[in-house]
């Protein structure tokens, strides 16, 4: 089964710095697109960043220039700098391509979330 698992969450103070990690496992043939996504209560689910394997990459107007992201091929990071409190969300990874289909024999094209990792940024 394919899975994303994120990690590096946690509490950190505005202005602080934090890397979160997301490894995707599981029989896979290609992963074209990672990238994250974050929820705070009460919001919808939004873009913050994405990584294709070409190299491309995509951030939300509200993370440009604090956060980087940077891929392996089935990783993929979030170097999160210049933290404010409004980036206090669940942040989720996905992964984006041809992965086993559970139970089968065959490939499809699919999106895969981890479970999501907490970031608060507070005092």
């Amino acid at each position: 089964q394919v899975q994303v698992v994120e990690s590096g969450g946690g509490l950190v103070q505005p202005g602080g710095s934090l890397r979160l990690s997301c490894a995707a496992s599981g029989t896979i043939s290609n992963i074209n697109t990672m990238g994250w996504y974050r929820q705070a209560p009460g919001k919808q689910r939004e873009l913050v960043a994405t990584a294709t394997s070409g190299g491309s990459t995509n951030y939300a107007d509200s993370v440009k220039g604090r956060f980087t992201i940077s891929r392996d091929w089935n990783k993929v990071y979030l170097q999160m700098n210049s933290l404010k409190p409004e980036d206090t969300s669940v942040y989720y990874c996905t992964a984006r391509g041809g992965m086993l289909v559970t139970g089968t024999d065959r490939y499809k094209y699919l999106e895969v979330w981890g479970q999501g990792t907490l970031v608060t940024v507070s005092s």
